[in-house]
């Protein structure tokens, strides 16, 4: 590959400039009835039997939001803050842990990692650019900053920059996220690309079409993988393998493909709005990489940050060599475990452990197997009631029963488990259910899960020693996620005892070639074929797009125009209207991040926003609104920058009338009052 210097097209830009886009921070504390879907507590408490949970304190007057963690000799702890300082932290493993914290650095831009540097000291990488920091007079305060590489910017808030990686060559590498809206997503070169930049700061295109990836690393085997986030070309998170030339979908960083250096071919006329699977886009448009893994939104994550390969040797539990991915909004760690088939990366991914304190964008291994959690709400809000946070998870020696791993057979599936299965519950094709679906490939924010259907379990056979299952069925597709439940499975010797986390959801790229325990069978070529979906936006009695027909005209007696703010807010946080008042709502998303407008019964605005979480991955084809009585009327899920008109009569009851946003995570602070009042 061609080396090149970023220097000479560098976008300039202020920091005060970068810093007055920022999004509004609120203070993400309510109350727990509030919280945005709080999980079980039960599962939380079955979890914290084989992983415990530390929080470790933090003193007041330190805004700790981690975003880097690096695990120094002697039990020590290196972490930045989006605040833009580096905190050493001291007693991070203790029994009860009271750690001290000393400032190393501070005024840096929003780090958003760090690892040790081989010529002392420590990589940073800020927004603009990718700095050595080092304390050479050993007073424990930096006093060396030393710039390796410029990163361009433009100034907008969503310019991140995350890393830096080392490869095993000694080279770093780095993402970048695009900017958000405007005319280009890409104003400064090579957003949304990722990086390699040597000792000496010469900088390497590498792969494109990143989004927002927030977390990359590579792994034992030498493969690069980087997370990503739903949003615009984005249906929903996924991990990605990048090599050299590879296109990963958003086409904005297309427009550094004709720049000198460039590894990519594509160019951004050649990404039209698809509307179709990624896989079968890849299909006909060479250079386009679908993903390794996807992450079903709202069930394994909605902002999936900080990734991780467990390279403990045992000391973390039965999954050695797995990968482990934080999410911010969910405040969750998933699990995911990968496999090659011919020559491509595919893989499954499974629940993990639930319950932090907030939203976690990195992870990190530390002596004895222990896992670092860095936590932030950002002002986005997150499942955790706390802003920000340090924690520690530990394994305690107690083995869950659990699915290990899986692998993909010609028919199916091979799951191994972590202890014996029972076998008369094991080998009953019923103990399991099955269907696969995927992503659209389009410009619009996010996918409902598309082309869904049920994948009948044919046959199933249990191993002589009972720790795996190769499980057979019907629709098997390319390209497509399988979700298997293995519900009714238990532990041999245990009847009681379930699967701590009965499913996963198998990303099948490329089907295995070997013998099959199931003949083809011609019946699946109608069986397997999707129903057609049904319209989210359509005309119904709570999402009413027209006006009633009673009504003497569209305008109705009274018009809103309700808005979006930053931070997770409409603009508006009290409406009112006369009992029984025609309505036209007008609801404009101008956020750029997808929401929508329910009406709900006094009261009960939480209670369907839990709901809405619920619904997992059926959740975006029904715009996030729940079936219940407690919702009244409601938008469709409207994109960034669009917006949704409906026509309804206010109720004839006065009263307070909740409103609030369904898409997962939001209506803890998305809400308001419709005031209805008498006549």
């Amino acid at each position: 590959m061609s080396r090149l210097s970023l220097l000479p097209v560098l976008c300039v830009a202020t920091l005060a400039a970068a810093a007055a886009a920022e999004p509004v921070v609120l203070v993400n504390n309510p109350s727990s009835a509030e919280r945005f879907a709080k999980p079980s507590n039960d599962l939380v408490a079955r979890e914290e039997i084989h992983w415990q949970r530390t929080p470790l304190p933090v003193p007041a007057g330190i805004v700790l939001e981690v975003s880097g963690i690096v695990p120094v000799a002697g039990q020590r702890l290196l972490v930045t803050t989006r605040r833009g300082e580096i905190w050493w932290v001291d007693g991070a493993y203790a029994p009860n842990p009271e750690p001290k914290f000393t400032l190393f650095a501070s005024g840096l831009h929003e780090p958003l990692g760090i690892i040790p540097s081989p010529k002392g000291g420590y990589y940073v990488a800020q927004r603009q650019e990718v700095t050595r920091i080092a304390d050479t007079d050993g007073d424990g305060r930096a006093d060396v900053f030393e710039t390796v590489a410029k990163i361009p910017v433009s100034g907008s808030y969503h310019e991140y920059a995350f890393g830096p990686v080392m490869g095993p060559d000694g080279n770093l590498r780095v993402t970048l996220n695009v900017a958000f809206g405007g005319a280009t997503q890409a104003p400064a070169p090579w957003r949304g690309w990722m990086l390699e930049i040597t000792p000496d700061g010469q900088t390497t295109p590498v792969a494109a079409g990143l989004r927002s990836p927030a977390g990359f690393l590579v792994t034992s085997q030498g493969a690069w993988f980087a997370s990503e986030n739903q949003g615009e070309w984005v249906g929903s998170g996924r991990i990605t393998h990048l090599a050299p030339g590879d296109f990963s979908g958003h086409p904005a960083g297309l427009a550094s493909s004709r720049l000198p250096g460039s590894t990519v071919r594509l160019r951004t006329e050649d990404i039209l709005d698809f509307e179709a699977p990624m896989h079968d886009v890849a299909k006909r448009v060479p250079g386009v990489k679908p993903p390794a893994v996807w992450l079903p939104h709202t069930v394994l994550g909605i902002s999936n940050a900080g990734l991780v390969e467990d390279l403990t040797g045992g000391k973390f539990g039965p999954f050695a060599g797995q990968l482990f991915l934080g999410d911010q909004g969910q405040s969750k760690i998933v699990r995911i475990a990968l496999e090659q088939v011919k020559g491509v990366w595919q893989g499954a991914a499974f629940a993990f452990r639930e319950g932090f304190d907030a939203g976690i964008i990195r992870l990190a291994f530390g002596e004895g197997g222990v896992l670092f959690a860095g936590e932030t709400a950002r002002g986005w809000g997150s499942v955790g009631p706390k802003q920000y946070g340090l924690e520690r998870l530990a394994w305690t020696g107690k083995t869950p029963f659990e699915i290990k791993e899986v692998r993909a057979q010609p028919d199916g599936f091979v799951l191994t488990f972590t202890q014996p299965v029972d076998r008369a519950t094991a080998e009953k094709p019923e103990s399991y259910t099955a269907a696969g679906f995927t992503y659209l490939y389009h410009k619009a924010y996010g996918s409902a899960p598309v082309q869904r259907v049920a994948c009948p379990v044919r046959k199933v056979v249990v191993a002589p020693d009972g720790l795996s299952v190769r499980v057979a069925l019907s629709c098997l597709r390319e390209g497509f996620v399988h979700e298997l439940k293995a519900a009714g499975l238990r532990a041999a010797g245990a009847p009681d005892t379930a699967l701590l986390h009965p499913t996963f959801y198998y990303t099948l790229n490329r089907i295995p070639d070997g013998n099959r325990i199931i003949p083809l069978d011609p019946k699946d070529a109608d069986l397997c074929v999707a129903p057609v979906p049904a319209i989210a936006a359509a005309n119904t009695k709570k999402h009413p797009v027209k006006a009633p027909a009673d009504w003497p005209n569209e305008e109705g007696e009274q018009q809103i125009i309700l808005g979006t703010q930053p931070g997770l807010k409409f603009d508006q946080p009290l409406l009112t209207a006369k009992a029984g008042a025609r309505i036209r709502l007008i609801f404009r998303n101008s956020d750029d991040m997808l929401h929508n407008f329910v009406l709900c019964a006094p009261g009960r605005g939480q209670a369907v926003g839990e709901a809405a979480m619920a619904l997992g991955v059926e959740g975006t084809a029904k715009s996030y609104v729940p079936e219940t009585d407690d919702v009244l009327y409601h938008t469709t899920l409207v994109q960034p920058e669009t917006s949704d008109t409906i026509f309804f009569n206010a109720p004839t009851v006065p009263g307070d009338y909740d409103f609030v946003c369904t898409f997962p995570g939001h209506s803890a602070l998305m809400k308001g009052i419709f005031r209805v009042e008498a006549k």
